[in-house]
C-alpha cells in the first residue's frame, strides 16, 4: 500500500537539502531555504506534494515546539539585566512600529483598521533566529548595540504570545463592543486562571515530577515526560479557549524554572527543527513565484517601505534609550527585517480573513526578501553607520541621550596624570580596573552603557559616559596626560576608529588593543596600536601551555614556544608544526613514575626526623616535592626539614618504591 504522506515527506526534505546547500554557498539563512522549497513542491509551483493538510498538521506541531522552546529558553536572569532595555525598549518599538504601520495602511491604503492593526502586528517582529545567529558569528552580543537588538527581541519573543491572544479580538466589529468587553474580561479571567495554575505547577508539581523521572536515568522516559508536559499543557488551554502555543509556551516556562531545563531544551530541538522545516515548508506552499514575477515594483515598493520605517522607528527608540547614535544606527540595521514569528501569526490572519488575496503574497514576498538581506545589512552597517555619522549631527546626539549627569570639571579627573585609560568596561575591564586600584594605578574607564556608569559612579569608580569614538569623550578622560590606552569592547570597526583617534590625539600613548580575531592584527598594527592581544589564538596559547606542561616540556622550551608565537604575530600556529623536545618521551621514560598525595600519620616512625634522617632517595628511591603543613605549602623542602604529624607530603617515585614507602610509614617500623 502506497503512503502518500510519506512520498510527500521524502520529496520535501529530498529537495530542501540542495535548496540549503544553495542557501548555505551564498550565505542565506536556512529559513529562506525551506520556503523556497515549500514554493517550489507547492500547488502554486512544480505541484509535487499531494498531502498538502497533512503538511500543515506537521507544521502545527513545529510551532507548538517552537513555543515551547522559547518558553524554555525565556531567561528571567537575562530579562532582570536588561531590564530597562527589555521593558522601555521593546515594548516603545512593538507599539510605536504597530501604531505607525496602522495608521499607514489605514490612511494611506484606505484598510479596515482592525486589519490595518494586524499588519503591524506582523511588522512589529524581526528575526531572532536569523540576527541573534549572526551577532554571535560577529562576536557582537556583548557589545552596546549587541545588548539593545538582545533585548528587544527579547521583548518580541514574549508579546507575540499575547499578539496571538488578541488577534481574534481584532475580528469582531465595532458594533459589538458589548461582546467585545465580555469577551476581553472573560478572556483575562482565563488567562490568569491559566497563570495560576502554572505557578502550581511550576512550584509543587513539575519540578517533583521530572525529578522522580530523572532518577530512573531514562533518556526515553525524561524525553517522553517533557513532550507530554508541552502537549497536554497545549491542549487544556487550547480546550479552554485559549491558543495552543500560549500552553506550550507557558509549559516551557514552567520546566524552565527548574534545573532541569538545559536538559529539556537539549533533548527537543532536534524534534523541534525538524517539525519547525515543515512549517516554513508549508508557508512557502502558499507563495506564488508568479505574483512576484508580476509585480516586482509594487513588491519591491513595500519591502523598501518596511525597511525604511522600521529602521527609524528603531532608531528613534535606540536614541531614547540613551546609547550613541553610532549604536543606535546599527541596533536598526540589525533589525528592520520582518522575523519568522510573523509567519506564525500570518496563520491567524488567513483564519480570519485579515490576509486574502494578493495581501498574504505581498506579505510573504516583503517577508522573505527582508529576511534574505538581513545578513548583507548586519555586515556592512558599521560601514553604514560611519558614513551616517559623518553628517553634521548635534554632538549630544552622537554621543547618546543618557541621563547622566557629567561635571567637565570633575574633581577627580581635573589632576589626572600618568594613568590607564579602559575603554570598555566588560570583563575585561572590570578586571583591569580592578587590578588598577589594587596596584595604586589611577585610571579613568570610558563606557558607553548609561546604566552601568551610573552604577559605578555610585561605588566611586572613576568612570565617565561617553563614546570613545568621540574626541571630546577623549579630552574629558584625559587622553594628552595619559601613560596606556586600553580598548577592550567588542565592536572591531569602533576598536580601529579608536584606535586611530588615539594615536592622532596622543601619538607616545601606549596602546593595548584586545580584539577577538587575528585578522585584526595588521589592520591595527597599521593604525599605531602598539600590543594587540587576539582572544582567538591566546586561548590557544594557554591550552598549548597546559598540555606541554602536562607532557613534562621543559620550561624553557614552552616559554621559547610562547614567545615565538606571540612575537611572530601568531603566524606559527598557521604554518607548519615542528617537533618539540622534551625531556622524555612519557611513553618511553617514567612509564612507571608517578605522584602521590600522603598524610603522615600520628603513628609513623618519620615523625620529628629530617628527610636527611630519613633517607628517602637513598633507602626508598622516593623524593618529596613539596609539603602542606596546615595552610602553608613548602615546595622543594630542604634535607633538614622535619617531618610533623599531619604533615601531606606530594612524593615523586615509581610504584613499587612508593608502596614500599607507605607501608612502612604506616607499620611504625622504619626497618
Amino acid at each position: 500500500m502506497e503512503i502518500i504522506i510519506l512520498q510527500d515527506i521524502a520529496i520535501i526534505f529530498g529537495l530542501a537539502i540542495i535548496v540549503l546547500q544553495a542557501c548555505h554557498k551564498i550565505r542565506l539563512p536556512a529559513i529562506i531555504g525551506f520556503l523556497v522549497t515549500g514554493a517550489l513542491v507547492g500547488p502554486h509551483g512544480l505541484h509535487l506534494v499531494k498531502s498538502v493538510h497533512e503538511v500543515e498538521l506537521l507544521a502545527e506541531i513545529g510551532v507548538v515546539l517552537l513555543l515551547f522552546t522559547i518558553g524554555l529558553e525565556f531567561s528571567l536572569k537575562d530579562l532582570f539585566r536588561l531590564k530597562r532595555q527589555v521593558l522601555i525598549g521593546g515594548s516603545l518599538q512593538v507599539f510605536l512600529t504597530i501604531v505607525v504601520t496602522a495608521a499607514i495602511f489605514t490612511y494611506g491604503y484606505d484598510l479596515q483598521v482592525n486589519r490595518a492593526i494586524f499588519i503591524g502586528f506582523l511588522i512589529a517582529l524581526s528575526s531572532t533566529a536569523i540576527v541573534l545567529r549572526l551577532y554571535q558569528e560577529r562576536a557582537e552580543l556583548e557589545s552596546l548595540h549587541g545588548e539593545t537588538v538582545l533585548a528587544i527581541l527579547i521583548f518580541q519573543d514574549f508579546i507575540v504570545v499575547l499578539l496571538m491572544l488578541l488577534t481574534p479580538f481584532l475580528a469582531i466589529t465595532g458594533s459589538e463592543d458589548f461582546t467585545i468587553g465580555k469577551s476581553l474580561l472573560f478572556l483575562l479571567l482565563k488567562t490568569l486562571t491559566i497563570f495560576g495554575a502554572v505557578l502550581f505547577a511550576a512550584r509543587y508539581l513539575v519540578p517533583h515530577a521530572l525529578f522522580l523521572v530523572a532518577k530512573t536515568r531514562s533518556r526515553e522516559l525524561f524525553l517522553l515526560t517533557i513532550v507530554a508536559i508541552c502537549l497536554i499543557t497545549a491542549w487544556l488551554t487550547s480546550y479552554v479557549g485559549l491558543s495552543l502555543g500560549l500552553g506550550a509556551f507557558l509549559a516551557g516556562l514552567v520546566i524552565s524554572e527548574s534545573e532541569y531545563g538545559t536538559a529539556a531544551l537539549g533533548n527537543i530541538i532536534p524534534f523541534r527543527d525538524i517539525f519547525m522545516s515543515f512549517f516554513f515548508v508549508s508557508i512557502g506552499m502558499l507563495l506564488d513565484l508568479r505574483v512576484v514575477m508580476n509585480h516586482p515594483g509594487y513588491i519591491s515598493f513595500l519591502t523598501i517601505g518596511v525597511l525604511f520605517m522600521k529602521f527609524f522607528v528603531i532608531l528613534f527608540i535606540a536614541i531614547l534609550l540613551g546609547i550613541s547614535l553610532r549604536s543606535a544606527l546599527m541596533t536598526a540595521f540589525a533589525l528592520a527585517q520582518v522575523g519568522e514569528f510573523s509567519f506564525v501569526l500570518s496563520k491567524f490572519g488567513l483564519e480570519y480573513n485579515f490576509l486574502v488575496g494578493l495581501r498574504y503574497q505581498y506579505f510573504l514576498a516583503v517577508a522573505v526578501i527582508t529576511m534574505a538581506i538581513t545578513p548583507l545589512l548586519v555586515s556592512i552597517s558599521p560601514k553604514l553607520a560611519e558614513l551616517i555619522l559623518h553628517l553634521p549631527f548635534p554632538d549630544k546626539l552622537k554621543r547618546g541621550l543618557a541621563p547622566i549627569r557629567q561635571k567637565k570639571n570633575d574633581s577627580r579627573l581635573k589632576n589626572i596624570h600618568n594613568h590607564i585609560i579602559i575603554i570598555g568596561y566588560g570583563l575585561n575591564g572590570q578586571n583591569l580596573t580592578k587590578a588598577a586600584i589594587n596596584s595604586n594605578i589611577p585610571y579613568v574607564i570610558i563606557e558607553t552603557n548609561p546604566e552601568t556608569v551610573r552604577k559605578e559612579k555610585k561605588q566611586g569608580k572613576n568612570i565617565i559616559y561617553g563614546d570613545a569614538t568621540h574626541v571630546p569623550v577623549l579630552e574629558h578622560a584625559g587622553i594628552k596626560n595619559a601613560r596606556v590606552a586600553v580598548i577592550a569592547i567588542s565592536d572591531y570597526v569602533a576598536t580601529r576608529h579608536i584606535t586611530h583617534q588615539i594615536k592622532e590625539m596622543n601619538p607616545s600613548l601606549h596602546v593595548i588593543v584586545r580584539t577577538r580575531f587575528v585578522s585584526e592584527i595588521e589592520p591595527l598594527h597599521e593604525l599605531g596600536a602598539d600590543e594587540i592581544i587576539p582572544e582567538e589564538y591566546e586561548t590557544a596559547v594557554e591550552i598549548f601551555i597546559r598540555v606541554l606542561n602536562h607532557y613534562l616540556v621543559p620550561q624553557q622550551e614552552i616559554d621559547r614556544f610562547v614567545n615565538e608565537v606571540r612575537a611572530g604575530s601568531y603566524q606559527m600556529l598557521r604554518s607548519k608544526p615542528r617537533s618539540l623536545v622534551s625531556v622524555c618521551d612519557m611513553s618511553g621514560c617514567l612509564f612507571d613514575s608517578e605522584l602521590k598525595v600522603y598524610e603522615v600519620e600520628q603513628n609513623s616512625p618519620f615523625i620529628e626526623k629530617t628527610i636527611a634522617e630519613i633517607g628517602l632517595r637513598k633507602n626508598f628511591g622516593v623524593t618529596i616535592l613539596a609539603i602542606r603543613r596546615h595552610d602553608k605549602i613548602n615546595s622543594n623542602p630542604s634535607a633538614e626539614t622535619l617531618l610533623k604529624a599531619g604533615d601531606v607530603l606530594i612524593i615523586f617515585g615509581t610504584s613499587e618504591n612508593l608502596s614500599k614507602f607507605m607501608q612502612i610509614s604506616r607499620s611504625g617500623n622504619p626497618t
